[in-house]
């Protein structure tokens, strides 16, 4: 086990340091940076929360609340700094389902092997 440990802390310090990686890093920071947008999707995230709670008692969001919500989103959605962020998550999830399909397709390799490694 120390052995696998030790390469999958090796495959997480090549992700840190992956073009990816330091993209997602980089607008992440420059969204937490951006107080317009940070005021924006805090309000987002009360209002979810606010429907989620009304929504498990059977009760529907006030209709003000739905607009905010959804006039809210809209702004987000075209802010450079979101935009930015958006496309850094997407290629570093794409990156990320890379290396899992290459774990699977050692998982796979490693089950047809009769050779067996002491641990």
């Amino acid at each position: 086990m120390d052995q696998i440990s030790e390469r999958a802390r090796e495959v997480g310090r090549q992700i840190a340091q992956s073009s990816e990686y330091q993209a997602f890093k980089r607008a992440s920071q420059g969204l937490s940076n951006d107080r317009e947008a940070v005021t924006r999707l805090n309000r987002l995230q009360a209002l979810e929360e606010s429907f989620t709670q009304l929504m498990q008692q059977g009760q529907e969001p006030p209709e003000d609340e739905q607009q905010e919500y959804e006039r809210l989103v809209g702004e987000v959605q075209v802010m450079p700094g979101y935009q930015a962020l958006a496309s850094a998550q997407s290629n570093f999830d794409r990156l990320m389902m890379r290396v899992n399909e290459e774990i699977a397709k050692g998982i796979e390799s490693g089950e047809q092997s009769r050779i067996i490694l002491a641990p």
